[in-house]
């Protein structure tokens, strides 16, 4: 695997967990969701920090199933920087611009890996994501922020550089699956032009030697190993559901996240994602 991974900027498709297990995953955020749909702040924490208030969501992400290829890429010692969903409506016209993902993330390394786990099917049809293989080697390339509402992106960024969509792979996932792909890989996905929700968990792992440059300490939560570097404020998992403490913890990932994450932009706070 990380010789496929390495070459080619990621892998796919791995089995996270069995398709049965994804439904019931789905089926506990989905009751998560419409709970709360009334309260604007919580549904936006549900899916942009959901691993720091659900705690089947932060137990996704300390499946052995997803630890191992991970630390197969980045080393035994693992922090999540953080987990977010990425949803397209049915027959919508969300979609991701071609990108990088630690373009805006303000490390000084790149000893990341995100795994995104499918929660239902992700096919060409429902807007899967496609990557541009061995696009990783590349060093982050200048990027142009849209703030397009379609875009489902927190600047709507797109890089700069022609991308020919003919190189393009569909990283077509079924429920329980997932792929890994490097945060210097360029990366986009169509819209949803399915009858079911695309529902995609985005897990980013990190080696504990990352750091910010601005010298801000984000928070993570340890999966595997152990952190000898105090590069981030470490969190306990969740252990109910939206208890007020951890709500409390997710709006200080929030404002962390949003303060690097627009840096530089006169449009702040659009989306957590």
């Amino acid at each position: 695997m990380r010789p496929t991974y390495e070459r080619d900027g990621y892998v796919f498709p791995l089995k996270a967990m069995t398709p049965q297990r994804a439904v019931e995953y789905r089926a506990m955020f989905e009751s998560a969701e419409a709970a709360n749909a009334d309260d604007a702040l919580v549904s936006r924490i549900l899916k942009g920090c959901p691993s720091i208030v659900l705690p089947f969501i932060s137990e996704i992400t300390r499946l052995r199933s997803i630890i191992e290829p991970v630390r197969s890429i980045l080393g035994d010692d693992l922090l999540t920087i953080g987990a977010n969903f990425f949803i397209k409506e049915p027959a919508t016209s969300s979609f991701v611009s071609w990108h990088q993902d630690l373009t805006y993330w303000g490390y000084d390394d790149a000893l990341e890996v995100t795994a995104w786990v499918a929660l239902s099917p992700a096919t060409s049809h429902s807007g899967c994501m496609r990557f541009l293989p061995r696009s990783h080697r590349s060093e982050i390339v200048e990027h142009r922020d849209t703030f397009e509402d379609s875009n489902l992106l927190s600047r709507g960024q797109m890089v700069t550089v022609d991308v020919d969509e003919a190189d393009a792979v569909d990283v077509t996932l079924q429920p329980g699956e997932m792929s890994l792909h490097h945060g210097r890989l360029f990366h986009a996905s169509h819209p949803n032009c399915s009858a079911d929700r695309r529902i995609g968990l985005a897990i980013r792992y990190v080696a504990p030697s990352m750091r910010q440059v601005n010298g801000l300490k984000p928070s993570a939560h340890l999966v595997a190993g152990e952190d000898r570097y105090g590069h981030f404020r470490l969190l306990e998992p969740p252990t109910r559901v939206l208890t007020p403490h951890d709500i409390d913890d997710a709006l200080q990932a929030i404002a962390v996240q949003e303060r690097v994450g627009y840096e530089g932009s006169a449009d702040r706070g659009k989306r957590i994602t």
